[in-house]
């Protein structure tokens, strides 16, 4: 194997068994920032090693022996051992009497150790900032270059942001664990509004030249389900992964031949994924069968259900929709919810009575910035037959967004106006 082939299995390698690597070292040194450490340790071993004896048939467990050795002696040589002799006497007995089964050792407690990195990845001590890089680079194995592509900001900003997150957990002595009781609610909530964030700014992204950064979708997809499969009795998190499915299947259909956006009445449903779909509603389905009231995001995935389940635009069950934004902006008040109803009203009741709704939120503070408003404005305005106060929302629109397709668009629909 050529140096080069050597190097792109590696690069596979880190890519599936990073997270996996760094949380089994966090369960024995308890720091994030350590353990990470530890596993671009082992790396480098890797890069040293496979390339005179091969790729090992486990690298995985390779990667993981290597850097839990290296833990041991880094806990030594720091004369920690006495003090870390119970955490660690579990895990140097089970090398010890493993044997050739050391990959079962090594892979015993892989599910509680990677939620117990999510969690901390995820800590409300950091910023919203600072946990998505956290989380992105630790558990999405994302290089710090990737994260920054993907959010459009400097790689430094995104190099000291994770420095950062990583100090903070280790001066704040945030426990490597995952809460119980009255705390884990608040957690999770957490984890899953950083994995939605991640998604979201994938699905429709807030600035620069292109409207989806698919990649960012998939990443997302990729942390719910492995948190869907942690915490499988956990209803918003299979509302989460529900939500993301759905929306994700209808990826193909968003852009044009040029990359231009295309919104959703205008969409070619048969370019939809099925399989998200199935996925998707079957994720619903779980969350919904393990009762109790639905939470926002499993509210939420009932929404784009009924846009899924709608074969052509005009089958959409807007009242349904309609009632269910009402049910969520109950459990979760906000503007934005309350315009997405604004939305949902207009189409089942007349665009009046959706601008109605819309024009109550013009006052509001936080929707000063918030070019979605003016834009739906504009829509309801222009099927009202009123061009000139709709060419003036979509220009509006078009000012407030950071987004260089989305703004082509919107001056496109402003002069489509004047020209009416």
């Amino acid at each position: 194997m050529t140096a080069t082939e050597t190097h792109s299995a590696i690069r596979a390698v880190w890519s599936i068994e990073s997270a996996r690597l760094i949380a089994g070292l966090a369960r024995i040194v308890r720091d994030v920032g350590v353990a990470e450490e530890l596993a671009q340790d082992a790396l480098v071993a890797a890069l040293e090693q496979w390339q005179k004896s091969g790729i090992p048939d486990n690298p995985g467990a390779w990667l993981m022996a290597t850097a839990k050795h290296r833990a041991i002696n880094v806990l030594r040589r720091n004369k920690l051992l006495e003090r870390k002799h119970e955490e660690l006497g579990h895990v140097i007995e089970a090398e010890r009497d493993a044997g050739p089964d050391l990959e079962a050792a090594i892979d015993d407690d892989i599910g509680d150790d990677l939620l117990r990195l999510v969690f901390t990845a995820c800590h409300p001590v950091l910023s919203v900032e600072a946990r998505v890089a956290l989380t992105l680079r630790l558990v999405g194995g994302l290089t710090t270059e990737e994260i920054a592509r993907a959010f459009l900001v400097p790689a430094p900003t995104v190099a000291q942001r994770i420095v950062r997150a990583k100090r903070t957990l280790a001066e704040a002595k945030v426990p490597y664990e995952v809460p119980r009781g009255d705390e884990l609610a608040p957690r999770l909530s957490s984890v899953l509004g950083v994995i939605y964030l991640i998604f979201n700014e994938g699905y429709a992204a807030t600035a620069g030249d292109d409207w989806m950064r698919p990649a960012l979708c998939e990443d997302a997809l990729r942390l719910g389900r492995i948190l869907a499969g942690l915490a499988p009795n956990e209803p918003e998190v299979h509302g989460l992964v529900a939500l993301m499915e759905l929306h994700a299947s209808r990826a193909p259909a968003r852009l044009g031949p040029t990359g231009e956006p295309v919104l959703l009445p205008d969409q070619n449903r048969g370019r939809w994924d099925q399989i998200l779909i199935r996925r998707g509603l079957a994720a619903l389905e779980r969350a919904e069968a393990l009762g109790g009231a639905r939470g926002p995001y499993a509210l939420q995935a009932a929404i784009s259900a009924c846009h899924a389940r709608a074969r052509t635009a005009d089958q959409t069950d807007w009242a349904r929709i309609a009632a269910l934004y009402a049910e969520l902006a109950e459990l979760v008040p906000s503007p934005v919810v309350e315009l997405n109803r604004a939305v949902a009203v207009s189409m089942a009741e007349g665009p009046a009575a959706g601008l109605a709704i819309a024009d109550a939120l013009v006052t509001e503070p936080s929707m000063q910035n918030y070019h979605l408003l003016p834009s739906a404005r504009a829509d309801f305005l222009l099927k009202l037959g009123r061009l000139d106060e709709a060419k003036l929302e979509f220009e509006r629109a078009a000012a407030l967004t950071r987004n260089a397709r989305q703004r082509e668009q919107l001056l496109e629909r402003a002069a489509a106006c004047a020209r009416s």
